[in-house]
């Protein structure tokens, strides 16, 4: 039986990545994961929904290794489906650190490599893919508030994910014919929000905010947000706004 939908979620073994993959776990879809380790969770998931899973294991911060594995992932799309979804998530906040300390080219470049570049390479090789199969075809790029807004200490994140921003927006310029939104999923209780607490104050003026969030229950819980995530996706008028913010929806 061919699926009703074909899906594609990077970084899906931890946080929001997991929790839109396990949302996307039906009978009448294949899934595909792409994330540094396999995810006994998500194969145990998998067989109790019904779901076709292929998790394909890369590190997206390394260029070569996320040029491989775009080639990868779209070579085998199966092209009967209604509809094929690009959830771009994997992502990093690191290097967390003042200007005058981002002196690591190494953490600087794996960074953009992560947050922008893989995220180009899976897009265009998506869109050669599902060009010819005359699908309802959307693409999902889970951005940041931090791209919108400059937050001392976040001068990578920041950077990467106004980058990933304006990319979305110049992807829709061009006229595909699918729906593209860069997506701020809001404040979520994933490992990314460890990292930020875990930072030194000289480093990340902004910590106790986050140390509080987190001691107030006021961080969203990821199968919360993903679950209005898919619902949005899903929605006839995804794409109306292509930066949009996922609290700007029930």
């Amino acid at each position: 039986m061919e699926p009703s939908t074909v899906a594609i979620v990077t970084g899906a073994t931890r946080g929001l990545g997991q929790a839109l993959a396990q949302g996307l776990m039906q009978a009448d879809t294949r899934l595909i994961t792409v994330a540094r380790s396999h995810s006994p969770e998500l194969a145990a998931r998998a067989e109790q929904t019904g779901c076709v899973l292929q998790q394909v294991q890369s590190d997206l911060a390394n260029p070569a290794a996320a040029e491989r594995v775009a080639k990868q992932v779209v070579a085998g799309l199966p092209p009967g489906a209604k509809r094929y979804l690009l959830i771009n998530n994997a992502g990093t906040v690191a290097p967390i650190h003042q200007a005058t300390e981002l002196d690591n080219a190494a953490a600087i470049t794996a960074a953009f490599s992560l947050n922008v570049t893989s995220v180009m390479l899976i897009t265009a090789a998506f869109l050669q893919a599902v060009k010819p199969l005359l699908a309802d075809c959307r693409i999902v790029n889970i951005s940041s508030g931090a791209g919108r807004n400059p937050t001392p200490g976040w001068g990578v994140y920041c950077a990467t994910k106004a980058a990933l921003d304006h990319y979305t927006r110049v992807l829709q310029s061009e006229n595909h014919g699918v729906r593209i939104v860069s997506l701020a999923p809001g404040v979520v209780d994933t490992g990314m929000q460890e990292t930020i607490r875990g930072s030194a104050t000289t480093d990340f003026p902004n910590v106790e905010r986050f140390t509080q969030l987190h001691q107030q229950g006021q961080l969203a819980l990821p199968a919360d947000v993903a679950a209005r995530i898919l619902r949005y996706v899903a929605h006839d008028d995804f794409g109306a706004n292509v930066l949009d913010d996922i609290r700007n929806h029930a």
